[in-house]
């Protein structure tokens, strides 16, 4: 029976440690022509550079082959229903990657498909993203179970959704740090912490996470976004506030001087960059562990 992968409780506690253990095998060890034959659809909705990139590079390096197609060039801009695209495509490839908005629609996309399913972003989480960077705390601090995470900025983001599903699987203290209006529901919070005030949320924190204040369909609200969460930027002083080993974290793009400052970003406590090439690693042992089974 086939296995999607549409948020992070789609894999139990041992599942992802297993997914991480064969990371760690695949980074050090990169070409493995595990997945020879295979073939991935890669399907946007929504602009993509790291996601469209990191999977294309992982079923390569992998021995298969990628098929990009972004849903503007394809017969759904022309009316085809999403399950009848479901099942024809399921029928020339291994698994689908799907990045789109409505979690509706992955869900109506994933139950017509007939192969695997993977969410490369939607409206409600972004899990291979938290993947990528619970597998890069993993590998800079040790295991992630004890850890106290933070999140600043905009919470109710789809990425902060994900980290609020993440903690219990995982075993981190989460920590959230939004304004009013910027926060998971409360049944979305599953333990997490909330603060408005961001230097009280950092105190002794392992990892500073944070993200885009304005996202992919709300640059309409762009000017009232960047006035509620002016105060909410990740800077030098911010992060000197957290644990001396602390890492920060952030999936990009991003937009430097707004929720984040250039000197974090390029600098000591930055592991940005590391989680992003993380992505392919980690997608790597996901697509072992859906097409194959594993």
């Amino acid at each position: 029976m086939k296995r999607d992968f549409l948020t992070l409780s789609d894999l139990s506690p041992d599942e992802h440690l297993l997914l991480f253990r064969r990371a760690h095998e695949l980074k050090k060890n990169a070409r493995q022509r595990t997945l020879e034959g295979r073939s991935l659809l890669l399907l946007f909705e929504k602009a993509s550079t790291r996601t469209r990139i990191s999977f294309e590079a992982a079923i390569g390096q992998l021995g298969g082959t990628a098929i990009t197609l972004p849903t503007a060039d394809s017969q759904i801009a022309r009316g085809e229903t999403l399950e009848d695209t479901a099942r024809v495509a399921s029928r020339y490839v291994d698994a689908i990657m799907f990045r789109t908005h409505g979690d509706e629609r992955l869900k109506a996309f994933a139950r017509a498909a007939t192969v695997p399913v993977i969410n490369g972003l939607s409206d409600g989480g972004h899990p291979v993203q938290v993947l990528a960077d619970l597998f890069t705390v993993e590998e800079k601090l040790g295991e992630t179970a004890g850890k106290t995470i933070v999140f600043i900025g905009d919470c109710a983001s789809n990425m902060a959704r994900s980290y609020c599903e993440a903690a219990p699987i995982f075993g981190f203290s989460l920590r959230l740090s939004a304004p009013e209006g910027y926060r998971p529901s409360a049944a979305e919070l599953r333990g997490a912490r909330v603060t408005a005030n961001p230097t009280e949320a950092v105190q002794g924190a392992d990892v500073v996470v944070t993200d885009v204040w304005t996202s992919m369909g709300q640059e309409a609200e762009a000017k009232a976004r960047l006035n509620a969460l002016s105060s909410y930027t990740v800077d030098e002083t911010l992060v000197a506030k957290a644990a001396p080993h602390a890492i920060v974290l952030h999936c990009l793009p991003a937009h430097r001087g707004e929720e984040i400052t250039a000197g974090v970003v390029d600098g000591p406590r930055s592991a940005i960059f590391d989680e992003a090439e993380n992505r392919l690693h980690v997608q790597k042992a996901l697509l072992e562990q859906l097409i194959l089974r594993r």
